[in-house]
């Protein structure tokens, strides 16, 4: 559906024109997200509505994997990494560990957050101890 309202081919129906209302009326029913989403995806990818289509299938599988860690991908290894503010071994040993589950990860490193704070507290203890028995 391109600008030029006698073309009414199949190019003409595989193109988005957002100047028309009624196309985006009818975009926007059809891959069921806002105008304003369907503009937005129409700006990033272009006018195509097969690639608008794959754009949004894209989002909808991001959008439901988004509890797991996928550590094969590299920028995931980024995001969890500074997210857990842990190195990247550390969080590949988590997955290995307990799997992909983002939650069960996060769960990981809370117990091991508190394990290492009671090891520094009674380190603590143990290093005033031996300084209390020099001083007397």
């Amino acid at each position: 559906m391109a600008d030029n309202k006698k073309k009414r081919g199949t190019q003409d129906r595989a193109l988005i024109a957002l100047s028309e209302s009624y196309e985006v009326a009818y975009w926007s029913k059809k891959f069921k997200v806002t105008p304003a989403k369907l503009k937005a995806a129409v700006k990033k990818v272009g006018h195509s509505a097969r690639k608008v289509e794959a754009h949004f299938k894209e989002q909808r599988h991001m959008a439901a994997d988004r509890a797991r860690i996928a550590i094969s991908e590299p920028y995931e290894v980024r995001y969890w990494s500074k997210k857990f503010k842990v190195t990247p071994a550390r969080l590949k040993a988590a997955v290995a560990e307990v799997g992909h589950s983002s939650k069960k990860v996060e769960a990981y490193f809370a117990t091991k957050k508190k394990k290492t704070a009671k090891k520094k507290k009674t380190a603590k203890k143990a290093v005033k101890k031996t300084t209390k028995r020099r001083k007397s």
